[in-house]
């Protein structure tokens, strides 16, 4: 019997979450993304009722610097890393309790995009400092790549998963055998592309993730200048056609840029904490529309928004700069 990627509101041991440590990858904007990334800790650590949250830093440096942002709670681990996105370097935990296995993937760096040492090896590391048996597995995939409900079904995109730049021998049956074999997963839903502005080549986590066991998020148009209306009606319309999906709407934060450009903000890179769930914000209209939005689909759970405009500058938002430690 193939071990199961847990949903991600099941409860969690632990989280990691990567720090912020070269400038040059933030466009002088580091200072403000340590910031965002340290109220993230302190929220998921959540006065200790959350779940352990182990900020990952690159050398003791930054271990000074991150002490300096989190409270005494959050646990400062030095771990050479490269980008802060652990969603996608980091391992996924397959099972449950003594049966906990950390599978670590191969990553070329989104398609050998942006290559930065540390990112290979730090995916291993963590498993093992975590007691947990590492199996490596022969093929690339990222967390971000991703979602699942716990019952077997994934939802993902064919934009980043089917990319000739991951696994270009592999076919999209081949994916689905190995996804089965690594994670448990037993049905897929295949979303077409990802946001505009997303360097990952269409991660699914900023496009529709599961709330529910069979519920699926996904934004809905902000406005006529949203420049991803196009997409969330494609995506929309494949998971209607997809049997035992139900589809709840959440807001889209509409257009955001930097410097000029489209980001690939979204308020679904949502995390999911034993105790509270974090909603990335931009200054948008829509941000207390869609805190409220989650809000009510985890009335288990306080729902809280925190500013991500210094985190998104890297690409990401906190969704992708965490990975979760199932119980």
């Amino acid at each position: 019997m193939n071990l199961k990627m847990p949903a991600e509101w099941a409860p969690h041991e632990a989280v990691w979450i990567g720090f912020p440590h070269l400038a040059e990858e933030w466009a002088g904007h580091i200072d403000a993304a340590r910031r965002d990334v340290a109220a993230f800790a302190n929220a998921v650590h959540d006065g200790g009722r959350g779940e352990e949250v182990r900020l990952v830093v690159n050398d003791l440096e930054q271990a000074e610097i991150a002490a300096r942002l989190v409270v005494a709670g959050v646990n400062i681990l030095v771990q050479p890393l490269g980008d802060i996105w652990l969603r996608d370097t980091g391992p996924i935990i397959v099972g449950t309790g003594a049966a906990r296995r950390a599978r670590n993937f191969r990553f070329n760096w989104w398609g050998d995009k942006f290559v930065m040492p540390g990112d290979l090896e730090v995916g291993a590391k963590l498993g093992a400092q975590s007691r947990l048996p590492v199996d490596e597995q022969d093929w690339v995939l990222e967390g971000g790549g991703i979602d699942v409900d716990g019952t077997g079904l994934a939802v993902t995109t064919e934009e980043c998963l089917l990319h000739p730049n991951r696994n270009p021998s592999l076919t999209r049956e081949d994916i689905a055998v190995r996804l089965h074999q690594s994670l448990g997963i037993e049905r897929i839903l295949w979303l077409g592309k990802g946001l505009a502005g997303d360097h990952t080549d269409g991660h699914v986590d900023n496009l529709a993730r599961f709330v529910g066991e069979g519920r699926l998020a996904i934004p809905a148009p902000a406005d006529s200048h949203d420049p991803n209306a196009a997409v969330y009606n494609d995506a929309r319309a494949r998971a209607r056609a997809f049997e035992g999906v139900e589809i709840v709407d959440l807001p889209s934060p509409g257009r955001i840029e930097i410097e000029g450009e489209i980001a690939a903000a979204s308020y679904m890179n949502f995390y999911i904490g034993n105790s509270i769930v974090i909603v990335p914000t931009y200054g948008s209209a829509n941000d207390s529309a869609a805190v409220d939005a989650l809000a009510a689909l985890f009335p288990d759970r306080r729902t809280v928004g925190i500013d991500a405009r210094g985190i998104i500058i890297g690409g990401g938002s906190f969704h992708c700069s965490s990975q979760q430690l199932p119980a």
